[in-house]
């Protein structure tokens, strides 16, 4: 019996791959559970059409991520935080409030994809990594300021 692999299925093959096995194993373990379908031709017509799509999906999201990369390196936020009487920060500078200041700026990037090399306390320019997706990442410029 023919069955394409919808999942991974150890020791069998990767998703996608179309094996030979025996009935048994097919129908009552791979078919049962949902590791495979009975590979007919039109089954398989639907996972090239499938893939085709979630490939076209993932070029339109590479692209997007792409666009965003281009703004978040072309913007400069200013992050202003209150300073104490020796001209330095109350608290410190996080993630948080880089997402916050990209907020405000009309970029919506989770604070958990900014990565800062070390604790911001003081005033200046600072760069912050921004992991976007499939591998692009951005160098984020910003500039902390005292109010």
């Amino acid at each position: 019996m023919k069955v394409l692999l919808v999942k991974d299925v150890k020791s069998l093959g990767k998703a996608g791959e179309i094996k030979e096995v025996k009935d048994g194993y097919g129908k009552n373990f791979l078919v049962a559970k949902g590791f495979a379908k009975v590979a007919t031709d039109e089954v398989i017509r639907e996972w090239e059409e499938q893939q085709k799509q979630k490939a076209m999906e993932e070029a339109e999201e590479i692209a997007r991520l792409e666009a965003l990369k281009k703004r978040l390196e072309e913007t400069h936020p200013v992050i202003r935080k209150r300073l104490g009487a020796n001209g330095s920060l109350f608290g410190a500078i996080t993630n948080h409030d880089v997402a916050d200041a990209l907020k405000e700026m009309g970029l919506d990037v989770d604070k958990k994809h900014i990565h800062l090399d070390h604790v911001i306390k003081a005033t200046g320019d600072y760069e912050a990594d921004v992991k976007l997706g499939h591998g692009i990442h951005a160098k984020l410029t910003f500039e902390v300021a005292g109010e």
